[in-house]
């Protein structure tokens, strides 16, 4: 919690300044009551003492000067509002090695689905776009609110071929441009890229990256899949082979780095939906003080009432 007018703040020393001269107010009082009877007598002379209760109000009055004096510094607390202008470009892998089944049921199945789980989880103004891509780009959607116009683009991902993972981010870039271009205005935008495999074909991603770094669109990586991934590839001449497809970690951690963006690693599927949880509070939302004096003012009020109340109903008068 931050303050927007933190100088009002002093006034909190109006409440020690306070208790130091109620506690004078009441050795002064005891003493006044000693001189008037002695100990011996007092039982006899207010056989009823308040007790507790004389101190109770004051206590009350106490907390309403400093939640008084709170309210009067502004306070602010930071939340997480939907940013409704936000576009967002899911860019995913469908290259062969998805086929791994290190993450159950594959590697692209548990993709789907966790993608899926991101759309329904957004903010509803919040546009979604996609790329699918292989070896070559096979499929695109640009950023709408429309999520099932999204969804066919992550229902029809099959996994064959290479990966272009360069390919896939300038992609999703130009989507974004364009966006901006029919917006007159650039939003905040972010792209998330789901890959598993090393870069075989076509552009560098670290080019993309940097392009990507210099508009200010950050790039959140999802490293899917574990060391030990392996498929089963065909060979020329028939029969097939056994590869390890490991996930290339180190590149997607670069990409990230120099988009300002942030770097994650799934081993399976229960990781990956806790990644596009976190991913989507982190691209749907920004964070926006917001001014709660009106809390504490309601909170002075209410304890100052308090006091009032039971002075009136334990003693009939107001201190």
């Amino acid at each position: 919690m931050s303050f927007a007018a933190p100088l009002f703040l002093l006034a909190l020393l109006v409440v020690p300044a306070a208790v130091a001269l109620y506690m004078r107010s009441q050795s002064g009082r005891r003493r006044a009551a000693a001189a008037f009877a002695s100990p011996a007598l007092m039982s006899s002379v207010a056989p009823r003492p308040p007790g507790w209760r004389r101190h109770a109000p004051m206590v009350l009055y106490a907390v309403a000067v400093a939640a008084g004096a709170l309210a009067l510094a502004r306070p602010e607390t930071t939340v997480a509002v939907p940013e409704e202008r936000a576009s967002v470009i899911l860019v995913t892998d469908q290259s062969g090695s998805m086929d791994a089944t290190d993450v159950e049921p594959s590697r692209l199945r548990a993709a789907q689905t966790a993608a899926r789980d991101f759309l329904d989880g957004v903010p509803k103004e919040l546009r979604v776009g996609a790329v699918a891509f292989n070896h070559a780009v096979r499929a695109i959607q640009s950023p709408t609110t429309d999520r099932q116009e999204v969804r066919a683009v992550i229902d029809h991902l099959r996994s064959s071929g290479g990966t272009a993972t360069g390919e896939g981010l300038s992609t999703a870039l130009g989507l974004l441009e364009r966006q901006a271009a029919r917006d007159r205005r650039r939003a905040p935008a972010a792209i998330v890229l789901l890959s598993d495999g090393e870069s075989t074909h076509g552009r560098d991603p670290m080019a993309a990256a940097r392009i990507a770094a210099r508009l200010k669109i950050p790039v959140y990586t999802v490293a899917l899949g574990t060391p030990d991934g392996t498929i089963r590839a065909r060979v020329r001449g028939g029969g097939t082979v056994v590869r390890r497809v490991p996930p290339d970690r180190a590149t997607l951690e670069r990409i990230a780095s120099v988009t300002r963006g942030r770097a994650f690693e799934a081993e399976d599927a229960g990781a990956l939906d806790t990644v596009y949880e976190q991913l989507g509070s982190q691209v749907a939302t920004r964070p926006e003080k917001r001014e709660i004096s009106a809390a504490f003012a309601a909170g002075a009020i209410a304890f100052l009432a308090g006091g009032g109340l039971l002075s009136v109903r334990w003693f009939a008068r107001l201190p």
